[in-house]
Parts: structure tokens; sequence; C-alpha cells
């Protein structure tokens, strides 16, 4: 067998090859940035609890307020691509802007929490069109095997990106560093500016648009529950992400290149939980497998507060915590994922997405705010047990549902006008999900083919746990980054974020 032929065969065509190129190096752009953005705010900047509270809560806000006005405003479009391209290039020149005004001696909070605003706008704004371009440029055969290669690149980004952005900043100092994820901005939008799909026509309104999602969610007693564990993750987690680094630093006393090497760690136990999800599944059940992942997700992170002593005992916590729930966010993700892309009907599947991208991600900015507000008046560790500490209570919204009891996928989705306990249709569909198409940790949710806010229209698990699930790394994905590393965002469910990754339901 050629070289050639041992490269998949979507890398064999130039499109693809480019729109995957473009997101990879992006991953490691973001990878950097969830480090240097919070470190240039402590370290450069001085910003107590609060004030690295509201930084956070900028950066999330976007997702909470537009992402249903976006996506219907993007389904009225016909160039979804050149949306995209756009929001790379403004997103450019944000991030850019942060290391000539620190060379300037003119950096400020004022300017990180303007920047943290917008890059959120322009990354929801991003998301939503990636969600059409990626369907429109992959064969719905082979959605799985993109995902894979997608999720592929995240999951070596997680491994690589937070070393060379702790070594960038010791190196350079964190707004500096920032310069890197500038550059990343301007290779993607190259790469997209070099392929050019046909993109589905332009949508026409329909009546009830921004509330047919929201009441489907309501009418099902799985997906009101999954929501529900998810929106309390993401609550909970991002009380933890918030404080985090300034708790790893001022407290604990980590430089930045120990903080990027404990991040680190975090991805190889997404590495791992990605090749256990199947036979997790496969073993205990969809539903049980799902409660098996969330738990391994959040009682982890017990750790991270409870590190305290000898700087050896300190770093063997957070690596046991950050290993651990990482593995577990990827089990939940892709148990939930596989779970939702059942039960969600064609026809409501974007409209389902976008009430997700609500309710779960409009969770963060909140618990931003409370890590604020806490972290001022109770100090670092008391606040970080409440945030890891209630994140464990999402097992209450499952556990009474029927996801218990739910063995193997639905072969129906539920009806769009009145879903029902679909223990009541469970058919002969294997408990896991495809074994090439998990990737990831940004969490759980309704997957998608593109991983954030699009149709999917084949089976298959979500890809990106990390960034959107909470470990004690970045953000994916069950719906918050994977426990207190830097990845506020999405920024990453992360749960993050210029590579499709589909939401995450904790």
């Amino acid at each position: 067998m050629s070289i050639s032929e041992k490269v998949p065969a979507l890398l064999r065509q130039a499109p693809f090859r480019r729109y995957w190129t473009g997101q990879s190096v992006s991953l490691i752009g973001d990878q950097i940035s969830m480090l240097a953005l919070p470190l240039a705010a402590v370290v450069i900047l001085d910003a107590d609890a609060a004030e690295m509270g509201w930084l956070t809560t900028a950066q999330l806000l976007p997702a909470l307020l537009f992402s249903l006005a976006v996506g219907s405003w993007v389904d009225r479009r016909t160039s979804r691509r050149r949306i995209m391209i756009a929001s790379d290039l403004a997103r450019a020149v944000l991030v850019a802007a942060l290391p000539v005004a620190y060379v300037l001696d003119v950096l400020s909070l004022t300017q990180l929490y303007c920047t943290a605003f917008a890059l959120g706008s322009l990354t929801v704004l991003f998301d939503v069109c990636n969600a059409t371009l990626f369907a429109s440029l992959v064969p719905s055969t082979r959605y799985v095997e993109a995902n894979s290669l997608i999720n592929g690149s995240r999951s070596l980004a997680y491994v690589a990106g937070p070393s060379v952005g702790g070594f960038l900043v010791q190196a350079l100092a964190a707004p500096l560093a920032l310069a890197a994820d500038a550059l990343t901005y301007l290779i993607s939008a190259r790469c997209l500016t070099r392929i050019d799909p046909a993109e589905p026509p332009p949508a026409t309104p329909a009546k009830g648009h921004f509330t047919a999602g929201l009441r489907w969610i309501a009418r099902s007693p799985v997906m009101r529950a999954t929501f529900a564990a998810s929106s309390t993750i993401q609550f909970f987690n991002f009380i933890l992400h918030t404080l985090f680094v300034l708790y790893a630093t001022s407290e604990l006393g980590l430089s930045a290149g120990v903080l990027g090497a404990v991040l680190a760690v975090g991805a190889v136990g997404g590495l791992a939980g990605a090749a256990l999800a199947g036979r997790v599944t496969r073993r205990l059940g969809i539903g049980p497998a799902a409660i098996l992942g969330l738990a391994l997700f959040t009682v982890p992170l017990l750790l991270v507060p409870l590190a305290d002593g000898p700087l050896l005992l300190v770093l063997a916590l957070l690596f046991l915590a950050e290993l651990g729930s990482s593995i577990g966010a990827m089990i939940a993700d892709v148990a939930m994922g596989s779970l939702q892309t059942a039960l969600i009907p064609d026809a409501l599947r974007a409209r389902v997405t976008g009430a997700y991208r609500m309710l779960t991600h409009g969770a963060r900015p909140l618990g931003a705010l409370t890590a604020g507000v806490l972290g001022s008046t109770l100090g670092l560790r008391p606040t970080l047990w409440i945030g890891t500490a209630g994140a464990v209570l999402c097992l209450l919204w499952v556990l009474p549902s029927p996801v218990p009891r739910i063995r193997e996928l639905p072969t129906q989705p539920l009806e769009a006008d009145g879903p029902t306990d679909p223990t009541d249709s469970i058919g002969p569909t294997d408990t896991a999900a495809p074994a090439d198409s998990a990737g990831s940790a940004d969490a759980v949710g309704p997957a998608c083919p593109t991983g954030r806010a699009g149709d999917r229209r084949e089976e298959g698990v979500r890809g990106d746990a990390r960034k959107d699930v909470a470990g004690v790394g970045t953000g994916g994905e069950t719906g918050a980054p994977p426990g207190p590393g830097p990845q506020a965002a999405p920024l990453a469910d992360p749960q993050d974020e210029r590579v499709p990754s589909p939401p995450t339901a904790s």
C-alpha cells in the first residue's frame, strides 16, 4: 500500500483538507489563549477574584444573549462561509491588539473585558455558520469519518496546546503569547477562502421559530433531565473554572509551565475516555454509562480544593483530578450525545441545539459571576469547594429520570409534536456509538456533525467532550470545560470553538 493510500480518503480531497487544516491550527491557538488570557489578567494586571469573574462572564455572556437570534439570522443568509471568514479576521484583529497594547503599556482590564465579549460574540456567529458549512462540505455518508479527523486534531491540541501555551507565556509574557492565537485565526480564514462548497438556500422563518426547541425539550422527560444535569454542571463548573488560574498561581504557587502540564494531563484522560467509552456503553447500556460518566466527571474535581501541602502532593491531586474528570467527561459525552442524537427529530434538531446552547451555556456566565462574588467574600478555596461539590448534584436530575432504564438507543426519534418516554420505544440498536465517531470532551449535548449547532443527520456521538465538559482542564463540551483549567470560553463546550464540536449536556 502506498503512502497516499494510507491517508484518509477525506484528506485526499482538497476542499476538506483545507478546511481541516484551518480548524486543526485554530485548535492549537485556542489552547494558547485559554491559558494566556486569564494569566494576562492575573499576572500583568493583578486581577482579583471579582475581576476574574467579570472577565469570564464577558467571554461567555454572548452564548446566552445571541445564540437563538444568530441561528435565525444565519439561516436566512446565502453564504455562511463568508460570514466565517469575516469572523476569523475580526477575531484576529481583536486578539492581536492585546500584545500591541501590552508593548505600548496601555493594556487594561477594560480592554480585556471588551475583547472577551467581542470574541465570544464572534465565536457564536462562527460556530453557528460552521455547522451548515460542515454539512455542505462533507457527504452525509462521511460525517463519522470527518468528525473523527477533526476530533483527533482536537485531542492532539489538548495534549500539545497547554504545554506550548505555558512555554510561550513563560518565555514571552502572557499578552505576547496571544499573538500566536491571532495568527491561527488568519490561517483559518485563509483556508476558508480556498473552499467554496454549495451551501443550502436561505431558510424561510416560521412562526414560533425561537420557542419550538424549548417546548419540545420541556415535553421530553429524558431531555429535561439531561439538560438540567448539563446546566447544573455548567454553572458549578464555571465557578471552579473562573477561579482556577488565580487559585493555582496565588494559593498553590504553580508557574505557568507547571500549570500547562497539569492541563495537558487532562488531554491524556480525554484520549483514554474516548478509547473506553464504546466498551463501557456496550457493557453497561447507554443510560447507565451516561450516569457513570457524570459521576466520574464531577467527583474527581473535589480533589482540586483539597490540594494543599508539599508541591508533589498538590501536583498529584491535580493530576488525578484532571485525569479522572476528563475520562468521565468523555464517557458521559459519548453516551448522552448518542442518546440525544437518537431522540431529537431531524425537523427540530437545529432549534433544539440552539435551545441547548442557551439553556446550558447560559449557566456559564451566571457561574462566573457567582465565582467572583463568592471568591471575594468567602475566599478562593471555600468557593472552589462549593463549585466542585455543587457539580455532583447533577446526578440528582438523571437518577430519578428514565435515563437509568435505557439500555439501547431508540430506533426512532421522538415525535416533534409530543415526545414520550423513550423506554417505550427501544429497539435493537447497539448501545454504543460508533467507535470512530467519539472524539472529544466539550461535553454532553445534542450531537451534530459539525459539533455545535448543526443538524446531524446520521447516528454518532458528539466529538468534543473536553471543551464543553467540566474536566480539570479546558472546556467543552458535558457542557462545561473539563475541570478547573483556564479554558473559559469556548474559549471552549466549551465546550469552545472554531472546530465543529457537538454541544454537550453536562
